[in-house]
């Protein structure tokens, strides 16, 4: 697969302010800093440490938009939602485009290479979930949203790879599976009563709901498990950067106790 370009989502949700941005004084989150760096340019390292050299900003807060264009990075004006800035984007950058989200501060670009390597070759569309088993052992105690299926317990990793010109259908469906996320079996009964039956009886395997998701607008669409369940762990509340900023010190404590070659 030719190497994907990226695009980052750091638009503004209208309404009552980010608490983690309102709690650090800036007026959007991915300003924040850790480990001395914006929350932005984390992300930003870790894509072109997976060796993606063209990434695109989608914003609309100045401050953020000033910021990736200093890290080098083309800027998207911010739409209505995550699905029309993806649109937006897809627009600009065509596929293979790789998707995440500038609060996904702990990314590393192994976790990205890991995951298109792992992303099938049939696939037009992959999406990134961590199990829950994988998350409490890299992150003991975390407390997330699962979705609950029949192969198991998963959160989203904020990571997905449109991988060919087919997945921009898949970019409006995009939008109701994102409004039912924490709802389950809206997005099975979605796919049709035996759907809603098999996941009732909690037969319902979540790869099996996603292809056949993909299915019904036409395209191949396709889980990959995370290796690292930190690549479950976003920021989305004053308590997430906290352990954020922990989980980079020891990163770097441990980079520097590591040998030289």
């Amino acid at each position: 697969m030719t190497r994907p370009s990226a695009l980052i989502l750091a638009g503004s949700r209208p309404g009552a302010p980010d608490p983690v941005a309102a709690a650090e004084g800036v007026t959007h989150k991915a300003l924040v800093e850790l480990e001395g760096k914006p929350m932005l340019a984390h992300v930003v390292e870790a894509l072109r440490d997976a060796g993606i050299t063209r990434l695109a900003v989608v914003a609309n807060d100045p401050a953020v938009v000033a910021l990736a264009e200093l890290l080098g990075c083309e800027t998207v004006p911010a739409e209505s939602g995550p699905s029309a800035s993806v649109a937006a984007g897809f627009a600009l950058l065509g596929a293979p485009m790789l998707v995440t989200t500038s609060d996904h501060a702990l990314l590393r670009g192994q976790w990205v290479r890991d995951f298109l390597q792992d992303t099938p070759e049939d696939a037009d569309v992959s999406v990134l979930l961590a199990r829950r088993e994988a998350i409490e052992t890299a992150m003991p105690g975390s407390r997330r949203t699962y979705l609950r299926f029949a192969d198991g317990h998963w959160s989203g990793c904020n990571l997905f790879l449109l991988r060919t010109s087919r997945a921009e259908a898949a970019i409006e469906t995009w939008k109701l599976v994102e409004a039912d996320r924490k709802r389950p079996w809206r997005i099975a009964a979605r796919l049709g009563l035996g759907m809603l039956v098999s996941y009732a009886l909690g037969r319902l395997t979540l790869s099996a709901a996603l292809a056949r998701l993909g299915a019904k607008i036409g395209l191949n669409a396709r889980l990959v498990a995370a290796r690292d369940g930190l690549a479950a762990v976003d920021v989305d509340k004053p308590s997430d950067l906290v352990d954020a900023r922990a989980i980079l010190a020891e990163r770097r404590n441990i980079s520097k106790q590591a040998p030289r070659p």
